[in-house]
């Protein structure tokens, strides 16, 4: 039985590294699943991709001019050309059954295939045509301008590992040597649950004592950027049977719970949790979010998030964040840039907790917002990031060298 602490507050709370560790021994990447490859960007593939063919397939001319026997150029010079005679012409696409002799030259563009008997380009640039014969004015040494047969991959080579998340060259690299599907991680569906008699849906206007709900549409984006498939329902009402079906409901392979989570009369996620499946973690040594839970419907991960936008938002980027990055064979790390940055105001901080500090970056220097309010989301647009103080710490002091999370990409 789990104590039920409404009305009585936290016993104890976990440290934020505990919940961290639970996660990633708890949690592994989804199976896999087959998409062609004009669909693979931006997903993880789930095994490593050899090679079917060569790339390119066929010794090709890599510049458009004559196709000839390098050698045979050799003492050519503009004022001293040598001729060859032109015996007719390649183009990409099609395939060259002609061969070249001794004194000749086949006329061809960049990427058709290198007839047999001949071994270089000779740039257009560097020969002039008149009357079936083409007068080299310098000389091209064998190979030159040529594309060799697998020069930029070999049949059989590995072309990306398991784990990659694929990014559009990618894409075009697995089609250009013959992929039509790739094994590639699922993408984790994540349902989104929303309580609260106070709010509005997204879209509405704030009206008497109700405001609307903006936790759904952060959760929503950040699922996304996370690489998973958010799916959300209607607001639920702070009832235990209401909050009970929608849990029930809910399906995917991750559970976020918005609201309901802290220790008031009225918050029944932790109970419902533990009584639906495992509540392994509620109440965690944070600031702000100290009220966030984690739980298990069987292997499926359950994440309470407080109501209060920013502790929402913290906790997704503490647990619920890492844990749709791994289902999806992403890293666990957060998907932030970072820079190094020094300190303009003292960031405060308490030893035993971890905070996760908003900040304003101005004249290369970070400062701390001055309000503490976890339910001010604007604080976090004014933010140009976050600094996270280590629970070791009592902050960081003007001029210390920090790491901030930037907001923006």
């Amino acid at each position: 039985m789990t104590r039920d602490v409404r009305m009585q507050g936290f016993a104890s709370r976990r440290d934020v590294a505990d919940v961290v560790r639970l996660l990633d021994e708890r949690l592994a990447p989804l199976p896999s699943e087959s998409v062609p490859v004009t669909e693979c960007a931006g997903r993880v593939l789930a095994a490593e991709v050899k090679a079917l063919y060569d790339v390119p397939g066929f010794d090709r001319a890599a510049m458009d001019g004559y196709a000839l026997r390098g050698a045979e150029t050799f003492g050519a010079t503009a004022l001293a050309p040598l001729s060859f005679r032109v015996i007719g012409e390649a183009r990409p696409g099609r395939t060259c059954d002609g061969e070249v002799r001794s004194g000749e030259a086949l006329c061809i563009m960049t990427g058709a295939p290198l007839p047999r008997g001949a071994d270089a380009v000779l740039m257009a640039e560097h020969a002039t045509e008149q009357g079936g014969q083409v007068f080299a004015l310098e000389a091209v040494a064998p190979g030159k301008n040529v594309g060799r047969r697998g020069e930029d991959i070999r049949a059989g080579s590995v072309l990306l590992p398991a784990g990659r998340l694929l990014r559009p060259q990618d894409a075009g690299l697995l089609a250009s040597t013959g992929a039509a599907v790739v094994p590639v991680v699922k993408r984790p569906a994540v349902s989104i649950v929303i309580t609260g008699d106070e709010l509005l849906p997204p879209g509405e206007r704030p009206r008497g004592a109700q405001i609307v709900d903006s936790n759904s549409l952060m959760l929503v984006a950040l699922v996304r950027r996370d690489g998973g498939l958010p799916a959300t329902a209607p607001i639920v009402p702070d009832r235990r049977e209401a909050l009970a079906r929608a849990l029930q409901a809910a399906a995917g392979d991750a559970l976020l719970v918005s609201g309901a989570s802290s220790v008031g009369a009225e918050d029944h996620a932790p109970d419902l949790v533990a009584e639906l499946g495992v509540l392994e973690v509620h109440g965690v040594a944070m600031r702000p979010a100290s009220p966030s839970g984690v739980g298990f419907f069987g292997r499926r991960p359950v994440f309470l998030l407080p109501g209060n936008p920013v502790s929402c938002l913290c906790a997704y980027e503490f647990f619920a964040g890492p844990a749709v990055r791994r289902l999806g064979g992403r890293p666990l790390q957060w998907p932030h840039r970072r820079a190094v940055l020094p300190v303009g105001r003292k960031i405060v901080s308490a030893i035993g907790r971890v905070d996760y500090v908003r900040v304003l970056i101005a004249d290369g220097k970070v400062e701390p917002i001055g309000v503490s309010g976890a339910s001010l989301l604007s604080s976090t647009t004014r933010a140009g990031g976050a600094v996270i103080v280590p629970k070791e710490s009592e902050g960081f002091g003007v001029g210390e060298n920090v790491e901030v999370l930037l907001y923006d990409d």
